[in-house]
């Protein structure tokens, strides 16, 4: 059976995800450091916040790094991550600017773990300093930001760069298996999809007034994470994308706040997005249901049977051509690590073709269409998302640089 081209759902001005090219280059080991392969690779931690900490400690656990630096806008998260991890006083940087004096400092690689607002210009930023790039999803939170980490994917291959965006459910086993039998055509003709995001967290509160402590407590402020469904549901999203392997053309969407404080960003969504390859998709996610059970599902149905995929369960696939698949114990854990050792092995062997770049920028450019449709109760197609290219730009009035 005909493998299906994976650029060819790239369409419509490059739907600006066209990151990933360029051929890979193997690379002995002791050519990449100058050093032998089993020395660590140094790391700087941009977002010393609790994601932060906590992965850095499963960078930490690997035994394949030593972090050297770190940066964030409060000094009581550089001293609590300095301490814990023997980074030296003086290279703990705070302010806004402060991950700019981190990456002028002698290291390999950075780990961005600030809010997702950031994440673009951080992460070019790192690639123009010669760094590798490990960035936590979501890459960004408005279609500029899609475009500057588009840009910062491509020049990263171009300098012989690593750049790894941290979805856990693409380092899973049973989701690439599953998945690439997708694309081989196990399922047949591709019908129709659904996803959702049912989450019992989130709080039902507002985004604080001072900017100080927006950008400390800053979910629930819509220019620094982009909504939920941007910044939590995208996780859905990123695999329903992933199984179609296609850009959609339009969404229609609705949802609203009833649970949280005008404001405040939603509390629930649902989209209908029609795909570039014809296939509906079916998307609700809804946060702050105490004692929900929390979920992160997609189910594709294809001629020949349907993949079932669960975050917090099983992956499989029914029908003609079946596949057990499995049940993960903690992915939110062991996809993380396992992308902690793929970003050290792709850096020693020199694997600079970063395929989770284009991905990451087309899942994430789904979400925000859905969130704009959503906005506007009513329909709004990706090319004229793009068109209007809009910018959010959160509230940073007395922030100390």
């Amino acid at each position: 059976m005909k493998k299906p081209n994976p650029d060819r759902s790239v369409t419509r001005r490059g739907f600006l995800a066209q990151t990933a090219a360029g051929a890979f280059l193997a690379l002995h080991p002791s050519l990449v450091f100058g050093a032998a392969a089993n020395t660590k690779i140094s790391l700087g931690l941009i977002g010393c916040g609790g994601r932060g900490l906590w992965i850095a400690d499963l960078f930490q656990k690997s035994g394949l790094y030593q972090f050297v630096a770190g940066a964030d806008y409060f000094e009581d998260r550089v001293r609590v991550f300095g301490d814990k991890f023997g980074v030296p006083a003086s290279r703990r940087y705070t302010g806004l600017s402060g991950y700019k004096r981190l990456l002028e400092s002698p290291l390999d690689a950075v780990v961005i773990e600030t809010p997702p607002y950031f994440h673009p210009q951080q992460a070019m930023s790192a690639v123009e300093a010669g760094k590798h790039v490990f960035v936590a999803k979501p890459i960004a939170v408005d279609v500029p930001g899609c475009t500057v980490f588009a840009d910062a994917g491509r020049k990263a291959t171009a300098n012989k760069q690593v750049f790894l965006v941290d979805f856990q459910t693409r380092a899973s086993d049973f989701y690439r298996e599953a998945v690439g039998r997708v694309h081989r055509g196990d399922l047949g003709r591709l019908v129709l999809a659904e996803a959702h995001y049912p989450w019992q967290g989130g709080g039902r509160t507002g985004p604080p007034a001072d900017p100080a402590e927006a950008l400390r407590n800053w979910y629930c402020v819509l220019p620094l994470s982009g909504d939920f469904i941007v910044e939590q549901s995208i996780h859905a999203l990123d695999v329903a994308t992933w199984i179609l392997n296609s850009d959609p053309v339009r969404a229609v969407g609705m949802g609203g706040r009833k649970l949280r404080p005008e404001g405040s960003i939603w509390d629930h969504f649902a989209v209908n997005y029609t795909m570039a390859n014809e296939v509906p998709l079916s998307f609700t996610c809804i946060q702050s249901i105490p004692e929900m059970k929390d979920e992160i599902t997609c189910r594709v149905f294809g001629s020949e049977g349907v993949i079932v995929t669960d975050y917090f369960g099983e992956v499989f696939i029914r029908g003609n051509e079946p596949y057990k698949g499995g049940r993960h114990a903690d992915l939110y854990t062991d996809g993380a690590v396992k992308n902690i050792q793929e970003f050290h092995q792709f850096i020693l062997e020199g694997n600079y073709k970063n395929p989770t770049v284009a991905p990451s920028v087309r899942s994430n450019l789904t979400a925000i269409l859905g969130r704009e449709a959503g906005y506007r109760q009513g329909e709004l197609t990706l090319a004229k998302l793009l068109e209007e290219n809009k910018r959010l730009e959160p509230n940073f009035k007395g922030l100390k640089d």
